[in-house]
């Protein structure tokens, strides 16, 4: 692995997703981690990583839209928890955006809908289908058990 201002030969994009302009401007606890979040991310783009690692998922980019929706629908100010992930799983948070967050979880449960884009790359056996994915985690999400 190497940061990207060690190559030389490539720009760091710092391209910001359409629905995050508002957010330098706010001051919500959601506001405050959105942005803390796209920071986060802009730094990340600086890596570069060599062989074996050919496919890397960063579903804060492709899926914004509904992660943003997620933080904005349960991230408020003076409450106790909001759950965060760092290791998105192939059927959860790198479909939807949201932590540990498989497609019904997301859809039916926490009621989030929205676009999802796809990484540069996509791994043939892990597609990006968005809230079109027929798989599931196969281990009972953190929300599932909080519903039971």
């Amino acid at each position: 692995m190497q940061d990207a201002g060690d190559r030389g030969d490539q720009a760091v994009s710092l391209a910001l997703p359409p629905a995050a302009a508002g957010l330098f401007e706010g001051t919500t606890a959601a506001s405050r981690l959105l942005r803390a979040e796209l920071e986060l991310c802009a730094r990340l783009r600086g890596l570069a990583f060599s062989e074996p690692v050919r496919y890397v998922y960063n579903p804060l980019e492709y899926a914004w839209e509904m992660h943003s929706c997620y933080v904005n629908t349960y991230c408020h100010d003076g409450q106790d928890v909001l759950f965060l992930g760092m290791n998105p799983g192939p059927f959860g948070m790198a479909q939807t955006g949201v932590p540990f967050g498989e497609v019904a979880v997301v859809r039916d449960w926490l009621g989030i809908s929205g676009r999802v884009g796809r990484p540069a790359e996509e791994h043939p056996k892990r597609p990006i289908r968005g809230l079109d994915t027929p798989q599931s985690e196969g281990r009972l999400s953190y929300y599932s058990a909080l519903r039971r």
